[in-house]
């Protein structure tokens, strides 16, 4: 799986309030199962579809600090006045998420292009869409 799908991931729990159940899986834009996110009280563990832990986001004072399997630390998320700027593990910009009004949760790359999104039903699923509005996965 990409590593942009962990982190859309883990900013539609940010935004979306998806954790309602303190758990929610992952399926990929065809209904297959791909993974299962869990919150802790530190933050949240991912899992692959079999229930191996594959990494976690830990909270800290100004965001999210993402870790592979290993513990190593793959990058961070740090909150702005409109959503979360992503960086990966040197400190280097590689890109933003922001809310709209509407709840919608917007990807941009580091360049500012819009690159996918994140919308939530009123059943408290969550879409992901790439930038051309294809449905690519799902969250329940």
């Amino acid at each position: 799986m990409k590593k942009s799908f962990y982190l859309f991931m883990l900013i539609s729990f940010i935004f979306l309030g998806a954790m309602q159940a303190f758990a929610l899986n992952s399926y990929d834009k065809y209904g297959q199962k791909t993974g299962i996110y869990r919150e802790t009280s530190t933050g949240i563990d991912k899992y692959d579809k079999y229930g191996s832990k594959t990494g976690s986001y830990r909270k800290t004072y100004s965001g999210y600090d993402s870790y592979d399997k290993y513990g190593s630390k793959t990058g961070s998320f740090k909150k702005t006045s409109s959503g979360y700027d992503e960086y990966d593990k040197y400190g280097s910009k590689v890109g933003s998420y922001k809310e709209t009004s509407n709840g919608t949760v917007i990807k941009y790359d580091k360049y500012g292009q819009r690159t996918g999104s994140f919308k939530k039903d009123s059943m408290g699923n969550i879409t992901e869409y790439d930038k051309y509005g294809q449905k690519m996965g799902s969250y329940k």
